[in-house]
């Protein structure tokens, strides 16, 4: 199998960006800096209130990657019942990931309940399938709540992953993982690819993808921005591909 693919996640770069009026760092120029480097694709999760990714920081990466990348990867992240698909339907982004966040939630933490809400989500999947796009959807690590994903026509899945990452290094974390790989073999068995991420970094990176089998990408931002502060973009970026062929 192919090593898993990068995608960094640009929204702690313009949640710096908007704490002054100067327009740096200027998050276009952190996602050519990522994609020099080596990065495979760019995320933003742009909220409601906009208080990291504004609808004009979108509208100018989409036209970067068309212009200077048109290779590369861009996933939308957010909640399909706020404001993510009026994004989707105006570029007709590669990816888009629905979460199911609520419209103050500080960060997502919990996947998508499909019992409860897999009507309501797919009818909306099915239209961004039908605009040419990619859809995963976010969900915890639960083997028997895979089938239901692709139930609704979903592609993919992206597993949370902040249980694992607070699990790494401690007591438990074979179990945790042995979890994580469980959820990614039924989401393959029903014909989903795997995506993951939320609080992956350079330490937790290869043993997750060692012990969960056939990860297509990785969105990583917090960690991975914090990074960059220390070591620069293009050294970050090179250091979390290799983390990820460790």
């Amino acid at each position: 199998m192919a090593a898993t693919r990068l995608s960094v996640n640009l929204n702690k770069v313009a949640l710096v960006r908007n704490t002054r009026h100067l327009g740096i760092p200027s998050v276009a120029r952190a996602a050519a800096l990522c994609l020099q480097a080596g990065a495979h694709g760019i995320t933003v999760h742009p909220r409601p209130d906009e208080r990291h990714i504004r609808a004009s920081d979108v509208r100018e990466l989409a036209a970067l990657l068309k212009r200077d990348w048109p290779g590369v990867e861009f996933n939308i992240e957010g909640n399909p019942f706020h404001n993510l698909m009026a994004f989707v339907r105006e570029l007709r982004p590669h990816q888009c990931t629905f979460v199911p966040d609520g419209e103050g939630q500080f960060t997502s933490d919990h996947g998508w309940d499909l019992a409860k809400d897999g009507e309501r989500v797919k009818p909306l999947v099915a239209e961004a399938k039908a605009l040419g796009v990619r859809v995963s959807l976010f969900m915890d690590a639960d083997a028997a709540a895979m089938p239901l994903a692709r139930a609704v026509g979903a592609d993919r899945v992206e597993l949370y992953t902040e249980p694992y990452a607070a699990s790494f290094g401690r007591p438990g974390n074979e179990a945790v993982l042995r979890r994580f790989a469980d959820a990614a073999r039924a989401a393959q068995a029903a014909g989903l690819g795997v995506n993951a991420g939320h609080d992956l970094n350079r330490d937790n990176l290869p043993d997750f993808v060692r012990a969960v089998p056939n990860v297509l990408e990785v969105s990583i931002g917090h960690a991975l921005v914090a990074d960059a502060l220390e070591l620069g973009y293009a050294d970050t970026v090179r250091r979390y591909v290799a983390a990820l062929s460790a």
